[in-house]
């Protein structure tokens, strides 16, 4: 699990920004949002501009170096915070496996060339490389010459890489626990249009991918469940790529007659047929296009996930303890990023409308 991630020197975040999860309430309702004492589901409110969706990539940056799996061809663009482009951005994970808490850290220049790179296991350091030293373990035992070669080398290589390419691990091993976690991590988005990083390796025509695993009907009991529109799908014959409704004796295909908010409903049922792949998420902007009780119930789904599960909104109807737990609510502004009970002095509880005190001005961000 992703326990703790900070960024320094990205896009428009200047300072070091932080997001601790590792330190949920004792709050006896909606238990399930937190797992073994970090919490596993939340959502990210704040003004436009906050940076809210730049922040969400940069949890991502890892996915950069580390994995294989989509990227964002763009994502290096507008890198680095303008006002100090010859400094590095900086990156600090801190993840949790079993009994094993891995730190990850690491720095990229602004064409997104890793530069800094070191590992802790259990606080203990595994291997550091800057531009100046390298050392590592015993465990990883390396001559002189090859670590000279390190040193050297031009191409910018991760260690983290190296060492999972050339040494025989266990499946129980810290490095191939993180390995496997980057490579289930997943963002996504449906705004101008669908977008995604990690987890899968390609694209996928998302009404095809239904046809051709027997998801019609499944697709269509979504549809009605979460927000009582009723569609009378055609059942597809072999080779179909798209999917058609009947309306009286008419078949229409069904992207013609769905409304922005029903077409990013298809991308959300997408990914949730995935997610049991999944080892966290995150969705920016999920309900842009959705009206408020859509939204409540996307995010029951989203959170009835095993994987850790973080969304982005505006929608403050989402702000209820009949859904989450206030410290599972987080404000990003300022350049901070806090959850509710660490905005407020008052002691917030079950019985609490917290929309109504956000609206009211109780949470200082």
């Amino acid at each position: 699990m992703l326990k703790k991630f900070a960024v320094t020197n990205f896009r428009g975040f200047k300072d070091k920004i932080e997001w601790d999860l590792s330190h949920p309430s004792n709050y006896e309702f909606n238990k399930k949002a937190v797992k073994d004492g970090i919490i596993n589901n939340g959502i990210i409110y704040g003004p436009n501009g906050a940076g809210k969706s730049n922040f969400s990539l940069a949890i991502f940056d890892i996915e950069n170096h580390l994995s294989q799996k989509m990227k964002q061809a763009d994502y290096y663009q507008n890198f680095v915070y303008a006002g100090n482009p010859e400094e590095q951005v900086k990156f600090e994970y801190l993840f949790q496996f079993g009994s094993d808490e891995v730190g990850y850290m690491y720095s990229k220049d602004a064409k997104g060339n890793l530069c800094d790179e070191q590992l802790l296991i259990n606080n203990q350091e595994v291997f550091k490389k800057t531009s100046d030293e390298f050392r590592i373990i015993n465990e990883f035992a390396m001559s002189d010459n090859s670590k000279e070669g390190i040193m050297n080398s031009a191409n910018n290589l991760s260690i983290v890489n190296l060492l999972l390419s050339s040494f025989p691990l266990s499946n129980q091993h810290y490095l191939i626990k993180l390995q496997n976690f980057v490579n289930s991590m997943l963002w996504f988005r449906s705004l101008k249009a669908d977008e995604y990083i990690g987890l899968e390796s390609g694209a996928t025509q998302m009404e095809q991918y239904i046809i051709e695993h027997k998801l019609t009907d499944d697709f269509q009991d979504f549809i009605a469940k979460v927000s009582d529109q009723r569609f009378d799908f055609v059942t597809p014959k072999a080779g179909d790529k798209q999917l058609y409704c009947k309306i009286e004796a008419a078949q229409i295909p069904f992207s013609q007659i769905i409304s922005t908010g029903t077409q990013s409903l298809i991308l959300i049922y997408f990914w949730l047929t995935l997610l049991d792949k999944a080892s966290f998420v995150f969705v920016d902007e999920f309900d842009a296009f959705y009206h408020f009780k859509l939204s409540f119930e996307v995010c029951k789904r989203l959170f009835a996930q095993d994987c850790q599960v973080f969304l982005s909104s505006h929608n403050t109807y989402l702000m209820t303890n009949d859904l989450l737990r206030p410290d599972c609510n987080f404000i990003l502004n300022n350049n901070q990023i806090k959850s509710l009970i660490n905005c407020t002095e008052k002691e917030l509880r079950f019985g609490h409308n917290i929309e109504k005190l956000y609206r009211g001005g109780a949470f200082k961000s």
